[in-house]
């Protein structure tokens, strides 16, 4: 998209001690807030063409607001042993709002960052216009009601080759099915994965255990308050 005029400046806000970068590109009615997946790069994302050409399509029609997760892309990095819960990264979403004075964005949020949308969403509806999720998951595990996720083992084993393989081999068949025979694609994707986190930081917050996003138990617990609401006759 830079070849298209659109060069975005990076700009850093805090959220806590961490510095978050954040760019704001267009200039229509609403604002749209991007949450990427579990790693980014606010300025390498211009570099990819497809990801640049779906950028600057939300940007035609919004005020595009972009910005890197903490321990992810161009944000401050983060130690291992302290990689941040959803509920932390929430706050990066509220730092990077704050600092743009949106008020009411709508969020579209891909894979990790669709669930971070949803619980964004359900934890904060006054500050959310409106939401949008893309290749999300209510789980990472298998269970009885969610029987096409991996079991445990499978996705510890997942996890361990996704650090292990880190920078070599992006997975582009299983994340890109359509570009998994473009070995430029590929390349491209690896460097950006690379320059988006590192391997620790990648594997990090994709722990087996993690099987229910907070998203879901939030959800949960606000239909059984609505339902115990209805049963006794309130509002």
């Amino acid at each position: 998209m830079k070849g298209a005029g659109i060069v975005p400046e990076t700009h850093y806000t805090k959220s806590g001690r961490y510095n978050i970068a954040y760019q704001v590109v267009g200039e229509g009615p609403i604002d749209v807030l991007w949450i990427p997946g579990f790693v980014s790069n606010v300025e390498l994302a211009w570099d990819e063409p497809r990801l640049a050409r779906f950028l600057g399509r939300l940007a035609r029609f919004s005020r595009l607001i972009l910005f890197d997760k903490r321990g992810t892309g161009l944000s401050d990095r983060v130690p291992v042993d302290e990689l941040p819960t959803l509920e932390e990264r929430m706050e990066d979403v509220l730092a990077v709002a704050d600092a743009v004075n949106s008020t009411r964005p709508a969020l579209v949020g891909q894979s990790e960052g669709g669930n971070l949308a949803v619980l964004f969403a359900s934890t904060h509806p006054q500050r959310t216009l409106a939401l949008v999720t893309l290749g999300i998951f209510a789980k990472r595990v298998w269970s009885p009601d969610y029987p096409w996720a991996p079991r445990a083992a499978e996705r510890t084993a997942e996890i361990e080759a996704l650090e292990r393989d880190w920078g070599i081999d992006p997975g582009v068949a299983k994340l890109a099915p359509s570009a998994a025979e473009d070995a430029t694609f590929a390349r491209r994707l690896t460097a950006y994965f690379r320059q988006s986190a590192s391997p620790g930081a990648a594997a990090g917050p994709l722990p087996p255990r993690v099987s229910r996003p907070r998203g879901r138990a939030a959800g949960s617990r606000r239909r059984r308050r609505r339902e115990r609401s209805a049963a006794r006759g309130s509002p």
